[in-house]
């Protein structure tokens, strides 16, 4: 029976999925930072482009960053032509991950519901409908009657503070399971013969004429051809050392889960006019997250007047939920640039690769990104779909501006 099939039993973890090899001195690419992106690139250069002499350096634990730190959503249904180009390609890559990695990542194509609460709300979603059709991106308008159909539990009243007039509605979306991304991406890389190398954290740049040519580590320095950050909300911490400024603010994000429950929430239900998005795991808890605290931080928590707000939206939408108890909480850094969309290609010194400024939307690129970043790296020039997303942009004026998409929720 094959492993992934629902119902079946997971197959037996062997005692190490990935070796805990010493680094090198010397690599021919070495990717800062150790999470979905980071592991997604490895395991593209490899499998595209014939690229295995790689370290993957991680300052703490594989994937404890935001990669164990998000909400799990994935969809494609982003306004501009550069944004659904790049999350489409990613959502199909979605789709075959489990078979192309052997590893059952328990994606689970449930669709996503974001809700309108006002009449711009709905013209703003009607035109991302028609966008999204223009593109090849699965998309609905579903009025009030027929956001019910799809997610019985979700309040229509008019009675409320912020009525749901309607959703847009892709069928195609859903959630994974991260931690076992992670691990199917890891295990590839490994397997490919890619160093895995936690609790390894690069403390300088070396650029000798322009160029990068290794880094700086706690474990010593390595020798590098070239080097690929990827480190999320610690991105500008990173470019700095090479003497590059990014156009980024970091800022906590928030979520929490409740305690387990019966299936009650077919679907992933979202609404930026109240700050909150809900899915239910496959364990049986709620996931929830909400808009980011508006102040810059590197720490992973954040304000409790955001969990708060939080919850009154989450009750007014889904009253089912009123005695369900909250679990846990936590917090990622998310890295925000000016128009939304990250940037992925490029920098001022050579042989020196950027991937970063996804916000909240990271989780959902990272087969797509590590695709087209792993090809940037091997080629020394972007792949056509990350091409708009290069630094220069914020000089040119050539911007991809995914606020009402991207910049409060995932």
């Amino acid at each position: 029976m094959n492993p992934r099939t629902p119902g079946a039993a997971l197959p037996e973890h062997p005692d190490r999925l990935w070796r805990t090899p010493e680094p090198k001195r010397s690599y021919d690419v070495v990717i800062v930072g150790g999470g979905g992106h980071g592991l997604a690139t490895a395991h593209y250069l490899a499998k595209n482009h014939g690229i295995t002499n790689v370290a993957v350096l991680e300052k703490g634990w594989l994937a404890g960053g935001n990669m164990a730190r998000n909400t799990t959503i994935i969809r494609s249904n982003y306004l501009w032509d550069e944004s659904a180009g790049i999350y489409e390609h990613a959502l199909k890559l979605w789709e075959g991950l489990a078979d192309e990695l052997d590893y059952p990542i328990l994606f689970s194509q449930r669709g996503v519901l974001n809700l309108a609460h006002s009449l711009q709300d709905v013209r703003d979603s009607v035109r991302r409908v028609e966008a999204n059709r223009l593109n090849g991106v699965d998309a609905e308008w579903l009025d009030a009657e027929q956001v019910k159909d799809v997610c019985p539990i979700v309040n229509i009243s008019p009675d409320v503070r912020y009525p749901v007039l309607g959703a847009t509605y892709q069928p195609r979306a859903g959630i994974a399971k991260h931690d076992h991304v992670a691990w199917g991406l890891a295990r590839s890389a490994d397997t490919a013969g890619i160093d895995i190398i936690q609790n390894c954290e690069v403390t300088g740049l070396d650029v000798v004429g322009g160029r990068v040519v290794g880094v700086q580590t706690t474990l010593g320095p390595i020798a590098a051809g070239k080097v690929a950050l990827c480190s999320a909300g610690h991105s500008s911490v990173l470019a700095a050392m090479a003497g590059i400024e990014l156009p980024l603010q970091s800022h906590p994000l928030q979520a929490l889960v409740s305690e387990l429950l019966e299936p009650v929430h077919p679907t992933v239900v979202m609404s930026n006019a109240v700050h909150v998005y809900v899915s239910q795991a496959h364990k049986g808890e709620l996931v929830m997250g909400a808009g980011i605290d508006a102040y810059t931080s590197y720490t992973q928590r954040g304000a409790f007047h955001i969990i708060e707000e939080q919850m009154a939206a989450a009750l007014e939408l889904f009253p089912v939920f009123a005695r369900a108890h909250v679990l846990r909480t936590w917090g990622g850094i998310v890295d925000v640039s000016p128009d939304a969309s990250p940037i992925i290609g490029l920098t001022p010194v050579d042989n020196l690769y950027l991937n970063c400024g996804w916000g909240t939307g990271g989780f959902k690129a990272t087969p797509g990104v590590g695709w087209v970043y792993a090809h940037t790296i091997a080629h020394d020039t972007p792949h056509p779909l990350n091409a708009p997303f290069s630094l220069d942009r914020f000089t040119t004026g050539a911007l991809v501006d995914e606020h009402g998409a991207a910049a409060v929720a995932h």
